[in-house]
């Protein structure tokens, strides 16, 4: 575990060094966020954090998880040369790249199958979680039991749909990306930004304390 921290603290601080390298003030209108006294403020899932060559820190100055770390760095590093907009929702397995491909059984895993085993059977529960994350009701057009936009990031959105078992079918659980996500995350980012969105609403779930 120590060596895996300090192989986390080597990237982070590698992500560091570059971004103390980039010119946030041209990417801010590309990316939708804001910069303040030379640091860029981008929000994810409704809360805002705090990037720049210093570090990654939350507005109580804590830095989040590794892997939010990640997301938020690659955001600012892989701003694209303009703003790309289209809006149609797609799985995680349209991405029609390599390592989208490599990722397809961790995004399952960890963002859809997550938020079934919590939520199955608990849809009341699913909806005020989805709600305490600032989630959108969002009419997909097909038969779903629920279904939730939510802002990701500034650029990103993802939708949730989902279908509670009954006597015939099991419970479904389906986790989309506008198509033009891709132009703003590599997919491992993409993956946990999934993964992300599971594990806060697990955390935001009203009745029960998340359990890893």
């Amino acid at each position: 575990m120590v060596e895996q921290a300090q192989v986390f603290d080597t990237h982070y601080q590698d992500y560091c060094r570059q971004i103390a390298g980039c010119d946030l003030d041209t990417a801010a209108d590309i990316l939708g966020m804001d910069v303040d006294g030379g640091q860029a403020v981008v929000s994810f899932l409704g809360q805002p954090y705090r990037i720049s060559g210093e570090g990654i820190f939350d507005t109580f100055g804590q830095k989040p998880s590794y892997g939010l770390c990640v997301i938020l760095a690659k955001y600012v590093l892989r701003c694209p040369d303009k703003v790309y907009h289209d809006p149609q929702w797609v799985a995680f397995r349209d991405f029609k790249r390599e390592a989208a491909m490599t990722n397809v059984n961790f995004f399952s895993s960890d963002t859809q199958a997550a938020i079934l085993k919590r939520f199955q059977g608990r849809l009341n529960r699913l909806k005020a979680a989805g709600l305490a994350l600032g989630g959108k009701d969002h009419d997909p057009g097909a038969g779903w039991d629920f279904s939730m936009a939510f802002d990701l990031l500034p650029r990103i959105r993802l939708l949730l749909l989902f279908n509670d078992k009954d006597e015939d079918f099991p419970a479904q659980c389906r986790v989309l990306f506008e198509k033009h996500a891709e132009f703003y995350l590599d997919p491992e980012s993409l993956a946990m930004s999934g993964a992300a969105l599971a594990k806060s609403l697990c955390r935001s779930d009203p009745e029960d304390s998340y359990e890893n």
